[in-house]
């Protein structure tokens, strides 16, 4: 009987002992609720945008009033190549950019030739001029991806042009027996435009705030037209009207600069709550 005692007191002490032991450990917690990490933005705000280049111009036809039954064959018509700069401001959000830009296309000389047939009287044309314009365009681009820090990227715009003709002169000779020189001057004069532009292009990221782009643009300007014609001595000729330059083109190459400013800064990361009970 002693023994069975024994027995009870021992298994009592070690259950006391499990229980002491059991209140010592730290209570069951369960696990954290699970919150996917915010997504960072690479880039949100507004920019400010310059850039230079050079342009490759080109015009479809020179036009002008000509007595019925006149031919007129074009043999060239070309354009110098010519510098441009402009500024511009912008917004990006991620991948997607819009900015507005304004531009001065500087002077890009003009020459080129026709020859008007009526019948036996032959009448070769030299033409010369400057061109020039101010480009106003809202513009639109998709960012494809980056690697090594480099950006390509295509885009589209679309504003207005205001086309400048000045210095417009045109040599002309016609042949009945002999040669009889002319000269005609047309005035200074400015046509307004809806003008469109696609671009494709890099774009190399030096610092997060700062960017440089390589860029080819095609932009497609309208027409443009000279003022009334004159004679060398300052008298209209018969036909005063202005020459039309139509469909005017441009193949431009651009070095540009993108500075970031007002950057929005990316949420801070909020921990899941734990509650107790």
């Amino acid at each position: 009987m002693g023994s069975v005692k024994v027995v009870l007191l021992a298994a009592a002490a070690m259950t006391v002992t499990s229980a002491a032991k059991a209140a010592d450990l730290p209570p069951v917690m369960p696990p954290p609720l699970y919150q996917s990490p915010p997504v960072v933005k690479e880039f949100a705000g507004w920019y400010l945008r310059g850039n230079i280049g050079m342009s490759n111009q080109s015009v479809k036809s020179l036009d002008n009033v000509v007595a019925p039954g006149t031919t007129v064959t074009t043999t060239f018509l070309d354009f110098d190549a010519a510098p441009f700069f402009g500024l511009g401001a912008g917004y990006q959000f991620n991948w997607f950019r819009l900015d507005f830009t304004g531009e001065f296309r500087g002077k890009a000389n003009f020459h080129g030739q026709q020859t008007a047939t009526f019948g036996a009287i032959i009448l070769p044309d030299d033409y010369k001029a400057s061109k020039s314009e101010w480009l106003f365009l809202a513009n639109a681009y998709l960012d494809l991806g980056t690697w090594w820090c480099i950006t390509p990227f295509i885009g589209a715009g679309i504003g207005t042009s205001r086309n400048t003709i000045s210095n417009f002169v045109d040599i002309g000779a016609t042949q009945v027996g002999a040669t009889i020189l002319s000269t005609t001057f047309g005035e200074t004069a400015s046509k307004w435009n809806f003008a469109w532009a696609a671009h494709a292009g890099l774009a190399y990221k030096v610092t997060p705030g700062f960017t440089v782009e390589l860029a080819y643009r095609y932009v497609h300007l309208g027409d443009a037209k000279t003022g009334p014609t004159n004679s060398f001595d300052g008298t209209t000729v018969v036909n005063g009207t202005p020459f039309i330059f139509k469909n005017l083109n441009s193949h431009d190459l651009m070095l540009g600069v993108r500075w970031a400013c007002c950057e929005e800064p990316a949420p801070a990361y909020m921990p899941p709550l734990i509650r107790k009970g």
